[in-house]
């Protein structure tokens, strides 16, 4: 940072603490310096030189290990593909792409994300093991972004119940940077490595990125990493940009995200593009690099998470949407889609597609700080929550080989399986002396066989609120309101009916499981420091009123 831009913010802070900026005007000043002031060096775009495979087979493509695509997409809607009955704007978007990747393999009909939150989600795939193990249960966010978030809130929102701040805890955290998964935790990448595979990741990680956190360190031997978060710079004549001016989050994203990418732990520089497409480019170059010898591929998309950004020909494709931020949210999806197509399209290209394992989800449920009533339907909750809406997710798995068209799977599986399943596939060896929670769900996507889940129950936690699913029966605890929600999934799949009252020899019976999983529990690696309330069957661009449900989702 220069001397004057020190001064500047020095004199900010003196206004502020002198009561002289009046408080509605503290969080517009402080996003205008962030804004203005607080942005690294990006350089111009650089080519990405990609490690080169064998230019000749050892042996053919189908007699090798399969090759692993995994794409994970980042605050998906499940109602957002038209595969599960609904897709964006009433339908009137498909996803034909993801739709076929659906057709030609399994859809699991009853698929969890890890958490209700990015990072602590992306955890548990990657290392199949539940925070009560890694101790990795809270989402990482960059330094002053929690009480300028509380800040704007405060300026924007009044209708809302209390949020809390605890800025001395704040404190005593590590610095965003080492807010990651610990390299003592063992990935899938690794795993994959030991039995012969290139492992690359393009795109977002969010599980640390100082040194032993990035995903360099944790078994990838390329990575083209998503540095901040802007699709396109703002001002770029081929975006179309929607702001969301009643979430305080985009508040401090606009502000605070520049447009930026680096390899392999090198210097930013700007991508190529749109993201989406840009991500795209050069997973079609790994694939062809790789085109001799088994890969893993971990395409980790940022879209559809704000800020909501589209190209200006995704969003005149949509001429018939007529809400704003709707029409750039369905271009934002269009352009998912077509990754997916071109993907597909590049392994058959390759001779791959055969022996190629697509695997799709995506990290959490859709957001409702976005203001788009309809992204989890028929669900309730959102992102942050832990009711379906919120940790309902696709999982898709396309291996032709191996999984047959149209396999529809209705038992309940989650993203902790995710690691197991993916290394069985390559005949790789599970990590000794490390206790994976989750299990090979290949025998359900061949229709070969069964999973045995201890107690058939699988477990989601942040902080105080805490949810198990034994069977049909979902119990939800939120420690700050000191509530329940108890579910019968198979009468009420949208959690209409809460039997807390109703049914207290089940609500003991799932307490008791909750109590045995956080036994001996690893505790958290750095605390929680906000508890927001979040609306369960309201977007945030709607009021709250006396009587409508919410919960507390700390981070």
């Amino acid at each position: 940072m220069k001397r004057w831009q020190k001064i500047t913010l020095v004199v900010l802070a003196v206004l502020i603490g002198l009561g002289v900026i009046g408080y509605l005007n503290r969080s517009n000043l402080i996003l205008t310096y962030i804004k203005n002031f607080s942005h690294p060096e990006v350089a111009d775009n650089r080519l990405v030189e990609w490690k080169q495979g064998p230019t000749e087979a050892a042996v053919p493509p189908a007699e090798r290990p399969p090759n692993i695509v995994f794409i994970l997409l980042d605050d998906l809607g499940i109602n957002d593909l038209s595969t599960f009955g609904g897709g964006v704007a009433g339908g009137v978007v498909p996803t034909p792409n993801i739709d076929k990747l659906a057709a030609d393999g399994a859809i699991f009909n009853q698929a969890y994300a890890g958490h209700a939150t990015c990072a602590p989600s992306r955890a548990m795939l990657l290392t199949g093991r539940y925070p009560t193990r890694t101790g990795f249960e809270f989402t990482p966010t960059p330094s002053g972004m929690a009480p300028i978030v509380s800040m704007v809130s405060k300026s924007i929102r009044s209708d809302l119940p209390p949020s809390f701040y605890d800025g001395a805890l704040d404190d005593t955290k590590p610095p965003y940077e080492e807010q990651g998964l610990p390299s003592s935790e063992v990935t899938i990448a690794e795993t994959l490595k030991e039995k012969g595979y290139h492992t690359v990741h393009i795109g977002k990680w969010h599980l640390g990125t100082s040194a032993g956190f990035m995903a360099n360190d944790q078994g990838f031997d390329e990575s083209l990493l998503m540095n901040s978060g802007l699709f396109l710079p703002e001002d770029d004549p081929e975006v179309v940009n929607a702001k969301v001016k009643f979430d305080p989050i985009d508040h401090f994203l606009w502000a605070s995200m520049t447009f930026a990418a680096s390899f392999n732990g090198g210097d930013l520089f700007q991508p190529g593009g749109y993201l989406t497409d840009y991500w795209t480019d050069e997973s079609l170059k790994v694939i062809e690099a790789n085109r001799n010898n088994p890969f893993f591929l971990y395409l980790a998309h940022w879209a559809p998470h704000t800020p909501l950004q589209a190209t200006k020909a995704d969003y005149d494709a949509l001429s018939h949407i007529k809400e704003h931020r709707l029409r750039v949210y369905a271009a934002m999806i269009r352009a998912l889609d077509r990754s997916v197509g071109r993907i597909m399209q590049k392994l058959e290209e390759e001779g791959l597609a055969d022996n190629t394992m697509i695997v799709l989800s995506s990290d959490n449920g859709g957001a409702g700080y976005i203001g788009l009533p309809e992204v989890n339907a028929p669900y309730r909750g959102w992102k942050l929550t832990q009711f379906e809406g919120g940790i309902r997710v696709p999982m898709l798995i396309k291996w032709p080989s191996k999984i047959a068209p149209g396999t529809k799977v209705d038992t309940p599986v989650a993203h902790i399986d995710l690691m197991p399943t993916l290394a069985a596939a390559a005949g790789a060896s599970l990590p000794e002396d490390v206790v994976i929670d989750g299990l090979n769900i290949l025998p359900l996507a061949r229709g070969d066989g069964s999973i045995n889940r201890l107690n058939d129950a699988l477990f989601w936690q942040s902080g105080h609120a805490k949810v198990v699913r034994a069977g049909n029966w979902k119990l939800q605890v939120n420690g700050r309101l000191k509530k329940n929600w108890l579910f019968d999934l198979a009468n009420d799949p949208t959690e209409q009916v809460n039997l807390a009252k109703k049914n207290p020899k089940k609500l003991t019976e799932l307490r008791a499981l909750l109590d045995a999983h956080h036994k001996n529990r690893t505790p958290p690696l750095y605390p929680s420091v906000t508890d927001i309330p979040v609306m369960i069957d309201k977007t945030l661009a709607e009021q709250f009123e006396s009587g409508d449900e919410y919960v507390y989702s700390p981070n």
